[in-house]
């Protein structure tokens, strides 16, 4: 199968069946209603303008922490400067959505995110929400005194009025935790917090969550406590399933929750093609792809090495397609499920 994947980008775009991908961008998806939306940095559009997107990238992080992190350690026309032409290659690969997942506290900046949005004409979506994982490196001191009832107050006070004085709002929660040492499948008790917080600020405001994980079993766990809260898991994303192993993705699909493979190009190839392959045959409107690619980084020379956001364009989507997955199931894991995690219903 090895040869047969290597396919270049121009045979890729070549594709007629594969350009049906990039075409559905702009249809409207059968599997839509009309009165759902998706909230970008530039304001609402139908869930089903979205298009094609890549669900977990970063445009910038601060890795100081959160008692040091501060807008005054960056300048935006640098971030916008640095990270412009990187991001206009998306749109060149028919590329239209774009899901920002740098939290609060690790270099969120609605004002750059607005800015390139407007320069590149992505759909840029941003968050709310805390960060957990990093042993809770970048979870501001307030919160180990809040209840979780008073965090989702102040997330959702975030979507309704937006972000700090930007006037941008978010649309989706992102959170991070870690796993116990020792106890995989237990979470600390400001991680705990944190998934309960986001799944109250989910019933709230109809907002996916994106949770980092430490590890398969926490994942796991993490679903079924935003399930305990009476939260929708068709709002719950478990990020980094790259590594939690089939049957615990399985496990998370099975309750409802999106699996999302957001470390392709991280891997070699053919695993990647193995994990998308063994979830697909299944579960395939559980899936979602991307890459935690980016990103600016602060505090290093004009942002340090960034890695761009092609990998999956020109070269997994091509050896995806090539090794026997369909044009329409390549269709429903980069529009249709993007569109159906992210979209904002009054119910689901």
């Amino acid at each position: 199968m090895t040869a047969q994947l290597k396919l270049t980008r121009r045979a890729f775009l070549s594709d007629a069946a594969l350009l049906t991908v990039v075409a559905a961008a702009n249809a409207r998806l059968g599997s839509q209603a009309p009165d759902t939306f998706v909230q970008t940095v530039l304001g609402l559009i139908p869930a089903s303008k979205l298009g094609v997107t890549l669900v977990h990238e970063h445009v910038m992080c601060d890795f100081v922490g959160a008692e040091e992190t501060n807008r005054h350690r960056w300048e935006v026309e640098a971030v916008v400067k640095r990270m412009l032409p990187v991001l206009r290659q998306l749109k060149e690969r028919g590329v239209t959505g774009f899901i920002d997942c740098t939290p609060a506290y690790i270099g969120r900046d609605p004002r750059v995110l607005k800015q390139l949005a407007q320069e590149t004409g992505l759909h840029i979506v941003t968050n709310t929400g805390y960060y957990g994982g990093a042993d809770d490196k970048f979870v501001p001191m307030h919160a180990y005194g809040a209840t979780p009832d008073q965090l989702a107050d102040l997330w959702v006070a975030e979507f309704v009025h937006g972000i700090e004085d930007t006037g941008v709002k978010p649309g989706f929660i992102k959170i991070g935790i870690d796993e116990i040492k020792g106890s995989s499948d237990r979470l600390s008790p400001i991680d705990e917090k944190l998934v309960r917080a986001s799944a109250r600020a989910s019933r709230q405001s109809h907002l996916a969550v994106t949770c980092h994980t430490g590890g398969g079993p926490a994942g796991l766990t993490a679903t079924k406590i935003f399930i305990e809260e009476r939260a929708d898991p068709g709002c719950f994303i478990v990020a980094h399933s790259d590594g939690h192993g089939l049957p615990i993705n399985r496990a998370v699909a099975a309750l409802g929750a999106w699996v999302s493979f957001d470390g392709i190009g991280r891997q070699p190839l053919e695993s990647h093609l193995k994990l998308v392959h063994a979830m697909a045959k299944n579960h395939a409107s559980r899936l979602l792809l991307s890459q935690d690619s980016g990103w600016y980084w602060v505090g290093q020379q004009n942002g340090g090495e960034v890695r761009n956001y092609n990998y999956l364009s020109d070269v997994f989507l091509p050896a995806l397609h090539n090794s026997g997955i369909s044009e329409a199931t390549i269709r429903k894991l980069m529009v249709e499920n993007p569109a159906n995690a992210f979209a904002i219903r009054c119910q689901r």
